[in-house]
């Protein structure tokens, strides 16, 4: 693939407010588009495929990584995959706009060493591991064992985000949207 547009990358914990950035940037009309992330579950209620996730199921998502299709996957749990499809960024850049990604840690990362110079890797902190619990348990989407795997994970995420450009400290919604439109203006801008 050649590289010729930006990207944007935010990748944090879940629940620690990323989805929430990302979609007041996109709101803000700075000329991002949303990558939509392909995965092998099921939507939740109130997702919808080819807006939130391209739903693949388990063996749509591995036929899709024997052909090539993805700039970048990941197996997250057993059997549960999420990917970056080619097409997606294709798409975007043809648009003329910057890509912006709403990624778990490790994709992020792997979009990051991928797209180098031409991306800006945010990781969105929580102000506590503590608050992010609270976060999780607040939205009651996910069971109780979720929740804790979802928790365990977030441990070894939290101590990746040194290797992401900027650590944006998601303590007050409004001012991290705020820096977060700042720092993204500026990267497009350069």
């Amino acid at each position: 693939m050649e590289l010729t547009g930006k990207c944007i990358i935010f990748s944090a914990p879940s629940g620690a407010g990323k989805t929430t950035i990302v979609h007041a940037l996109i709101d803000a009309n700075i000329g991002l588009e949303f990558s939509v992330s392909a995965c092998s579950r099921d939507p939740r209620p109130n997702e919808m495929n080819g807006k939130d996730y391209h739903f693949l199921g388990i063996d749509g998502f591995k036929k899709m990584i024997e052909e090539n299709a993805f700039v970048e996957w990941e197996e997250v749990y057993t059997n549960n995959f999420y990917g970056t499809l080619r097409s997606e960024i294709e798409r975007i850049w043809q648009n003329g706009h910057a890509v912006i990604f709403d990624v778990d840690v490790i994709g992020g990362l792997n979009l990051k060493r991928i797209f180098g110079q031409k991306a800006l890797a945010i990781f969105v902190q929580p102000p506590s591991y503590e608050e992010l619990e609270k976060r999780l348990r607040h939205r009651s989407t996910e069971s109780e064992d979720k929740i804790m795997q979802r928790m365990a994970k977030a441990r070894k995420e939290l101590s990746s985000a040194p290797e992401f450009d900027i650590i944006l400290v998601n303590d007050n919604l409004e001012k991290a949207i705020d820096k977060a439109r700042s720092l993204v203006t500026a990267f497009i801008a350069s």
